[in-house]
C-alpha cells in the first residue's frame, strides 16, 4: 500500500532569470522603475547581502563604500500588536515614518504579523481568526486546504482612517487588548535613519545591532565564463540559455557557500560530488566576498547597488546576492541575484526566486 502525503496548501518557488540592458546610472537621479530595480525595490524583509568581485576590484569598492557608507542597523524587542498602535510610537513610526517590523513564527503556523510600509499584516489560523473577529481572506494556494486553513488580515495604518474613533481602528485595538494580548519577540528597522536615544522604540529596551561587513578576501576559485554567450543570443536558443544561466548561478551560489567544489585542488570523490566548473577556458581567479546579515531594507540595497555599479571599473564583473527571511517552509525564501558580466558595461544578468505561498 502506498504512503498518504498530507496535502500542502504551499507551492515550490519559482526562479525567474532575465537578461538585459541596465543602462547608464546617474547618481543624482536614481533609477527606480524597471528592472532590475524594481526587482530590488520589491523585496521586503532582507535577511542577507552578498557581494562578490574581483580581488583587484575590492580596493576601489572598499574606499567608496565601505570606508564611507554607514552599515545598516536594527534592533531586537519585545512588545505587543498593541504596543505599535499607541502613543509616539504610532505617530513616529507608522504614521509619519518608515519602518519594517517582522515577528517571530512562521506564515504556515502561529499568528506572526508583519509590517512595511505602513501595511501590517496578520497571519492567523481559523480559531484566532474568528475570536479576533477582523475582515480578512483566505491564505495560501486555492484549492484544497488539507485540515489547517489560514486567514491573512491586513490594515494600511497610514491611512486616515486609522486613528482613534474610527470604527475599523477601534476594533483593530479591541482586537489587540483581547486576542493580541501576549509579547511578541520582533526584529525592527528604521528604513534610512538609525536609532537614535529619543527614539519611542527606547521606552521597549531594544537590543540593538550593527550589521557590518564580514570580509572574505583573497578568494581562489576556478572560474569559467561568467556571460551568455553571443551565439546564444543571437539564436534565441532558450534551453542553451537557461543551461548557461543555471551554470552562472550555481557558480556564484557555491561561491557565496564558500564550497571547495570551486577550489583550484578540490579532490571530492566523484562518488560525492561530480561537479565541475563549466566552461573550456576556466581559469585560476582570487575574488572577494563582502556579507552583511540581519534586517536590511530594499531601500539600503538599492543604494548598495547604485554605489556598487559607480565604484567598479566599466570592464570587471561584479555579483550582488540578497535573502529575505524565510517566513513560510523553512529554506524557502524570496531572493534577487545579479550579476554584470565581465567586459559587458550596461548589461546584466539577474535571477529572482520567489516564494508563492
Amino acid at each position: 500500500m502506498f504512503t498518504t502525503v498530507a496535502p500542502s496548501i504551499y507551492q515550490a518557488p519559482r526562479c525567474f532569470v532575465t537578461y538585459g540592458t541596465m543602462g547608464h546610472v546617474d547618481t543624482k537621479q536614481k533609477p527606480h522603475k524597471g528592472k532590475p530595480w524594481a526587482a530590488i525595490k520589491s523585496l521586503d524583509f532582507i535577511h542577507k547581502v552578498d557581494l562578490i568581485m574581483p580581488m583587484e576590484v575590492y580596493k576601489a569598492v572598499h574606499e567608496k563604500i565601505i570606508k564611507t557608507r554607514q552599515p545598516p542597523q536594527y534592533a531586537k524587542v519585545t512588545m505587543t500588536l498593541g504596543d505599535i498602535l499607541e502613543g509616539e510610537f504610532f505617530i513616529e513610526h507608522i504614521k509619519n515614518g518608515n519602518i519594517l517590523m517582522l515577528s517571530e513564527g512562521r506564515t504556515t503556523t502561529g499568528t506572526p504579523f508583519t509590517l512595511r510600509e505602513g501595511i501590517l499584516s496578520m497571519y492567523l489560523d481559523k480559531e484566532t481568526y474568528e475570536r479576533a473577529g477582523l475582515v480578512g481572506k483566505p491564505y495560501g494556494a486555492k484549492g484544497g486546504r488539507g485540515l489547517k486553513p489560514r486567514w491573512l488580515v491586513s490594515f494600511d495604518l497610514r491611512s486616515p482612517a486609522m486613528s482613534r474613533g474610527k470604527r475599523g481602528f477601534d476594533r483593530l485595538v479591541y482586537a489587540c487588548k483581547n486576542v493580541f494580548n501576549q509579547p511578541t519577540t520582533w526584529l525592527f528597522c528604521n528604513v534610512g535613519e538609525s536609532i537614535s536615544s529619543s527614539d519611542p522604540l527606547q521606552k521597549h529596551s531594544p537590543t540593538k545591532f550593527i550589521s557590518s561587513p564580514e570580509i572574505s578576501p583573497d578568494l581562489v576559485a576556478l572560474q569559467g565564463h561568467l556571460d551568455i554567450s553571443a551565439e546564444i543570443l543571437g539564436s534565441s536558443d532558450r534551453s542553451g540559455f537557461e543551461e548557461a544561466a543555471t551554470e552562472c548561478y550555481e557558480w556564484l551560489s557555491l561561491i557565496r557557500l564558500g564550497s571547495p567544489r570551486v577550489q583550484p585542488r578540490d579532490n571530492i570523490d566523484p562518488y560525492l560530488s561530480r561537479y565541475q566548473v563549466p566552461g573550456e577556458e576556466v581559469a585560476e581567479v582570487t575574488i572577494c566576498k563582502l556579507s552583511w546579515q540581519g534586517l536590511m531594507s530594499s531601500s539600503w540595497l538599492h543604494e548598495l547597488l547604485i554605489q556598487t555599479i559607480v565604484a567598479c571599473p566599466s570592464g570587471a564583473w561584479f555579483s550582488l546576492a540578497a535573502t529575505c527571511f524565510s517566513r513560510s517552509v523553512p529554506g524557502s525564501a524570496d531572493e534577487v541575484a545579479i550579476l554584470r558580466p565581465p567586459a559587458a558595461e550596461g548589461k546584466y544578468l539577474m535571477w529572482e526566486t520567489k516564494n508563492t505561498e
